[in-house]
């Protein structure tokens, strides 16, 4: 049986979170695999909604779950989704979570810098979460970072402590700040370790472990393909490679692991933040869109962008990603359009492209080229088959399928896991 890689491949917020729950059920291992708890995952069962930013999805449904050393970790944030979800009747414990020692911690003075860069970046700001994700992956680049293991070995921590303080105090200098207090820092380590250090396993093992057993491994991606560091809309990205190839390297298997690529594309399109969305829709359609849909951000509760699908920008994520199949969501906020847009190319100045070109200008200045296709006034909210799909609606995913030159493997119709028609089965392949 396969193992299945979940990945966004839009701009995030597609709908991971139901996807993955509804996996993680026939899955017995869930993998996070890059990005922190900058990622918001929002699950509905039954009565009760789970917000998730940092644990994997697998969690609340007691399948075992791992935090992969492609993520940064926030300690003091893991305690407390720790807390908020265990009052919510999940139980987490060594038992079904582990953190992978080569983790790096997020620590205080990068949410610091996070947010000071932030404010002095005027007209060049790029919209972050402001919870120091691109900071602690700087120092994980610069080889200066405190990683997860180092909470077992804080009295040998001086000489790592020393690279980072002669980097840190350096920028917060120029904002005007004062240097990192070592023995607070030292204090607040000390404190959260004994939480942390239970969870501490060599991940990488673990996995390869379940893999030489035959046992389902799924890979959870955070934000979506078009942030990935570098095949999105740089400079508006997020700090890690978001693609389906970093569940490998962020997890400590090899690249034959990945198995089914499962790409999950909302019915339209969605940004939260800054940087270029050809087919953003700032009128009545945009707002009805956004309504219907619920689009506010589950971390930061942004009001998010909305526009028409654009099958341009999703079949460049198909190929970069080897995307295998395509699941769907929120297509019962199209109900009641009389009619569809879809992008199917870009005019820039005098020219078209089939694809979107990598300077930001450009990007930018892209105009949308549409192909109108015929709404539906009947309702999909609840369809478990294709057989209550309207025509239309089925037509409609015909074209998105022709257009990215991919499969629809699910189709989401609803936030409860059961609203879903299975077309295809990613672990039987």
């Amino acid at each position: 049986m396969a193992n299945v890689t979940v990945i966004g491949a839009q701009w995030g917020d597609e709908g991971k979170g139901k996807i993955v729950d509804w996996l993680s059920e026939r899955a017995d291992v869930v993998a996070r695999f890059q990005g922190g708890h900058n990622a918001g995952h929002t699950l509905v069962v039954g009565e009760k909604v789970y917000k998730l930013s940092l644990l994997p999805s697998g969690i609340v449904r007691g399948t075992l779950s791992v935090i992969g050393n492609g993520v940064v970790l926030d300690p003091w944030h893991f305690r407390d989704e720790v807390a908020k979800l265990s009052a919510q009747g999940v139980a987490i414990t060594p038992d079904n979570l582990q953190i992978a020692e080569t983790c790096p911690l997020i620590l205080p003075f990068h949410r610091d810098l996070d947010g000071l860069r932030e404010d002095a970046s005027g007209a060049g700001k790029i919209g972050t979460t402001r919870r120091g994700i691109g900071p602690a992956y700087e120092d994980k680049v610069g080889r200066r970072a405190i990683r997860v293991c180092d909470l077992a070995h804080l009295d040998d921590l001086g000489p790592q402590l020393d690279r980072l303080t002669a980097h840190h105090d350096a920028l917060r200098t120029g904002f005007g700040e004062p240097p990192i207090d070592r023995a607070a820092l030292m204090a607040e380590l000390t404190e959260i370790a004994d939480f942390i250090l239970p969870f501490v396993k060599p991940v990488w093992l673990t996995l390869n472990r379940a893999k030489a057993a035959s046992k389902r491994i799924l890979f959870e991606g955070a934000q979506g393909t078009l942030l990935d560091i570098d095949h999105g809309t740089y400079p508006f990205v997020t700090s890690s490679n978001t693609v389906a190839g970093t569940a490998a390297s962020g997890t400590g298997l090899g690249p034959n692991a990945a198995g089914f690529v499962l790409g999950i594309v909302k019915a339209y399109t969605t940004r939260v933040g800054s940087g270029p969305f050809p087919t953003e829709l700032e009128d009545a359609t945009g707002q009805r869109l956004g309504e219907r849909g619920h689009e506010f951000g589950t971390v930061t509760g942004r009001k998010r962008r909305c526009g028409w699908f654009d099958a341009v920008l999703v079949r460049q994520s198909v190929a970069v990603s080897g995307v295998t199949g395509i699941a769907l969501t929120k297509l019962d906020v199209l109900d009641g359009f009389d009619t569809l847009q879809i992008c199917v190319g870009y005019k820039i100045g005098e020219q078209t492209f089939d694809y979107l070109p990598a300077h930001a200008q450009d990007q930018a200045k892209a105009q949308p080229i549409y192909e109108s296709i015929e709404g539906w006034h009947d309702t999909t909210a609840g369809a478990r088959s294709w057989a209550e799909l309207p025509a239309q609606a089925i037509k409609y995913i015909r074209r998105i399928e022709e257009l990215i030159g991919c499969p629809v493997t699910l189709v989401s119709t609803s936030p409860e896991r059961e609203d879903t028609i299975l077309v295809r089965d990613p672990f039987a392949d």
